[in-house]
């Protein structure tokens, strides 16, 4: 299963609208032992996402799903807010990040990281 987003995926989302801020929801299913990597992975994170402006706005503990089908709960649910689509990928690009990504790969069989913007009012109820 995919942990880790691929070049073209972040080219994407750098093309969409590099200055248009971004939240990240990520939905993670931890390995076994996973949950003291992922702690790890977070304290060393903060210190990239300060350097480039975003903020941890929520984490979680998953818990049974209401509506779901099987398969679809996780263990835990963050949401990320980053300044700009770019300085997210100025965030992932960096040396230093890079180095410390294979420990959020370790700690997780499955992930979503879900790029999100406010609704324009189209469409919403």
């Amino acid at each position: 299963m995919a942990v880790d987003p691929t070049g073209a995926a972040l080219a994407q989302l750098a093309a969409a609208d590099p200055g248009e801020p971004v939240v990240m929801l990520n939905l993670l299913r931890f390995a076994p032992g996973g949950r003291a990597l992922y702690a790890e992975y977070s304290r060393q994170a903060a210190e990239f996402l300060k350097r480039y402006g975003g903020e941890l706005l929520y984490a979680g503990d998953g818990h049974p799903p209401l509506v779901a089908e099987a398969g679809q709960d996780w263990d835990a649910v963050l949401l990320v807010r980053y300044p700009s689509r770019e300085a997210f990928s100025r965030m992932v690009a960096d040396p230093g990040y890079r180095e410390i990504t294979e420990l959020r790969t370790r700690a997780l069989t499955e992930a979503v990281l879900q790029p999100t913007a406010p609704w324009t009012g189209r469409g919403t109820a």
